[in-house]
């Protein structure tokens, strides 16, 4: 096979290597468009599992490579005159010109051809000879923009500012400095890649960018700049530039990069030709290794015909890639956004930079640095009214004068079980095993202010007196047999009313016996579902007069906190999104206006309820619908406007609000947006959504991500979701049941021996 890999870079190089020890018969030719010794970066990042990866495919290279590192398991975060230092991370580091001088070295031991100053175009004539050609031309390739039509290229140019330079301070640790300068927050990634000399890329937001005239230097004055800002850390070294191909200005916004297809005809796309993963993450170069790899392995199968095994190759990567660019996405968002967390203490603000990525987690971290991370659990449980290192999720929380003794949620789940609204014995059960089951907090499932309120028939309500004793029995057991609270969580169905109960269709209208359904504009939830009738002024005050009494009763039934369900599409919710909401009066158009009836309902609902005892709202920050609809800029102001009114908690869901949302699935999806209102705000939020490990719940509170953390579908198969999760983590100050402390005590001593089995193993 003859291949031209067009692009000198690691991810040619890397690829030519791994082709000639797979195929040594192979003629492979690499054509770089700069001279051997041409680089424009400075140190390269890899972690202790790349390494493996490349000790396994090419053991020569990799001991080269291995012995020419600079190791380091620290990482120093300096924020507000603070070091917190962090251990057992396992990274090392390679200047980047002696990197490619390795691969190039190696790939000339395995003959590979080696051609520099060939400038590399669009036009592909002088490689017609070749069988397969690898565009591996870099972030900014002529090959993919060349057959830009069928790579399909989506490039999301991100926010902020960097310039990539280096000094010969040499930085031990990873070391990130934040520093707070006339014109704003400016800060620094820093590493050491040789005995002599560190990588240092500064960062900034755009508006500090400008204020600072960075745009009008060129690379002397930036370094020159950048030397006054971080004189307290470069101890008189000077910063320096290796960007001289540029002309004026070496700041850069990051492009991230990502095709649609990686394969046109004979021309396959590898390394930052197909993607790229922001810097802060340091996965770019890792990547393209293992691009290199799986082609390689693709152009030597014997299983499969090539066409077959290129599609395989782009699919499997594609995968790998996304994983990373989600997890960049995250790491870019968090310095996008970094005066979110300013007001942070510097253990938390350390702590939050560590696990702004969600590869590191709250465990991993134990792993990692436990008295580190125990430093940390302390600090936490202080801020909470506790006392001693626990878990995060075991620190209590007040809200007004509700107590909770830790702040794991149990969600609220329709159950689809009521008669005539009335919850009964199963509804006994199911909530009584769950406030036995150890979380600090029990939340009714949606419950409805009037029949015509329910989603299904078999939803429960608070529109009777005997609904209130019903629910009175619920809570008096929660509250004589456990440390539980109790919310109840008042709706309106609006357009999603009238429906088939879950198991038998979502959505789907009753086959009989429907009733009306009510909206602000007369929009079906979907084709098939009742037109909704437009509420009049009386329509608003009866739905109005009907929360206020539920609310009342609410009271009467001993709960202890109430919720308004301005979330999921259902009234109130069908309010507040321009999706659903077409009026011309003073109840649509502008998002103040689509809040008028919400807030009318929620300032009713709080003059009513305890003054001692705390509300909150459930709301949808996004509707998942691009260009439409409310987005996380919207729900900031959305909850801003329910604090003002007296809200205590924003529970922060997501979607749900029309058929036509594409939601972004993932671990912990929806708590991105609960991040935003409550450090925009700073207000107590609740996150959800497909948080489901006691890592999780960790994570979300120990980076200030969240007050409270609510668990749905976790809950439904395992009541006792808080009791194991503290026998997981060896925790022995959760509230369990004396019925039930022997079983727990018995999980407990079994989970440590099983611990402690794999630990000597």
């Amino acid at each position: 096979m003859k291949i031209a890999c067009l692009g000198g870079g690691p991810a040619g190089l890397y690829f030519a290597i791994s082709m000639k020890l797979r195929d040594p018969g192979c003629e492979i030719d690499v054509h770089e468009r700069n001279k051997p010794g041409d680089t424009f970066g400075w140190g390269v990042v890899f972690s202790d599992q790349t390494m493996d990866n490349l000790a396994g495919n090419d053991p020569e290279s990799a001991r080269t490579i291995a012995d020419s590192l600079a190791h380091w398991d620290d990482i120093d975060v300096h924020f507000r005159n603070t070091i917190e230092t962090s251990t057992g991370h396992g990274f090392c580091g390679i200047g980047r010109k002696h990197l490619l001088n390795i691969l190039q070295e190696r790939a000339r031991e395995l003959g590979v051809g080696l051609h520099f100053e060939s400038e590399i175009d669009g036009d592909l004539s002088a490689f017609a000879d070749a069988d397969m050609i690898v565009a591996s031309d870099g972030l900014n390739s002529r090959i993919r923009s060349r057959f830009e039509a069928s790579f399909k290229p989506d490039i999301e140019t991100r926010r902020n500012r960097f310039v990539w330079l280096g000094t010969h301070k040499v930085f031990e640790a990873f070391t990130f400095i934040f520093t707070e300068t006339q014109h704003g927050w400016v800060w620094a990634h820093a590493y050491r890649f040789d005995d002599e000399t560190s990588t240092f890329i500064v960062e900034c937001a755009p508006e500090t960018w400008e204020a600072w005239g960075f745009g009008d230097m060129d690379q002397a004055e930036t370094c020159r700049a950048c030397e006054q800002i971080f004189a307290s850390w470069l101890d008189g070294e000077p910063l320096m530039s290796n960007a001289a191909h540029k002309r004026g200005s070496a700041w850069l916004n990051f492009p991230r990069v990502l095709c649609d297809t990686w394969v046109h005809d004979n021309v396959v796309l590898l390394g930052d030709a197909a993607h790229t993963a922001h810097f802060s993450i340091g996965s770019g170069t890792k990547l393209a290794f293992e691009d290199a790899i799986m082609l390689a392995d693709v152009l030597t199968s014997t299983t499969k015909p090539v066409a077959e095994g290129l599609v395989d190759y782009q699919e499997a990567r594609k995968v790998e890639v996304l994983k990373l660019q989600s997890a960049a996405r995250n790491s870019t968002e968090w310095f996008e956004n970094l005066d979110r967390y300013l007001d942070f203490q510097p253990k938390q603000f350390a702590y939050s930079l560590l696990t702004r990525s969600q590869r590191i987690s709250h465990e991993n971290l134990r792993l990692r640095d436990p008295d580190w991370l125990a430093g940390v659990e302390s600090w936490f449980s202080g801020i909470g009214g506790g006392a001693g290192a626990k878990p995060p999720m075991f620190a209590p929380l007040t809200l007004r004068e509700m107590r909770l003794e830790n702040r794991v949620v149990v969600s609220p789940m329709c159950q689809y079980s009521a008669r005539d609204g009335a919850p009964g014995a199963f509804h006994q059960v199911h909530y009584g095993a769950r406030c036995l089951g150890g979380a600090g907090l029990v939340y009714t499932e949606m419950t409805n202010v009037s029949a015509d309120a329910r989603i299904t028939p078999g939803c429960t309500g608070l529109y009777t007196d005997q609904h209130v004793e019903a629910w009175r029995q619920i809570t008096d057991f929660a509250h004589q047999n456990s440390h539980a609270k109790m919310a109840i969580q008042l709706s309106h169905a609006g357009r999603k009313g009238s429906t088939r109960i879950g198991w038998e269709g979502y959505d789907l209208p009753l086959p009989e016996g429907n009733w009306p359904v009510y909206g602000p504009s007369p929009i079906p939830w979907d084709e098939g579902n009742q037109t909704p009738i437009e509420m009049s002024r009386h329509d608003m005050d009866r739905v109005l007069a009907d929360f206020v009494r539920a609310t009342g009763r609410a009271a009467e039934a001993g709960f202890d906190m109430v919720e308004l369900h301005c979330a999921h599409g259902y009234l109130l919710s069908s309010f507040i999104t321009p999706i659903s909401n077409h009026r011309t009066d003073a109840y649509g158009g502008s998002l103040e206006n689509r809040l008028r009836f919400p807030l009318e309902v929620f300032r009713a609902m709080r003059d009513v309820w305890p003054a001692e005892k705390p509300m909150a709202v459930r709301i949808s920050a996004t509707d998942w619908v691009a260009g439409q609809g409310i987005d996380g800029d919207d729900s900031v102001a959305v909850a801003q406007t329910f604090i003002d009114a007296g809200a205590d908690l924003i529970d922060v869901s997501a979607g749900q609000t029309t058929p036509q949302g594409r939601p972004v699935y993932g671990r912990m999806f929806q708590t991105p947006y609960s991040d935003q209102i409550r450090n925009s705000l700073g207000c107590a939020t609740m996150a959800v959504g497909n948080i489901y490990e006691p890592d999780h719940v960790n994570s979300i509170l120990a980076a200030g991500r969240a007050d409270l953390v609510a668990l749905a579908r976790p809950h439904l198969l395992d009541p006792n979701w808080t009791l194991r999760a503290a026998a997981e983590l060896g925790y022995r100050g959760v509230d369990v049941p004396p019925q039930y402390k022997a079983g727990f005590d018995q999980l407990a001593r079994n989970l440590q021996r099983a611990n402690e089995t794999e630990f000597r193993a």
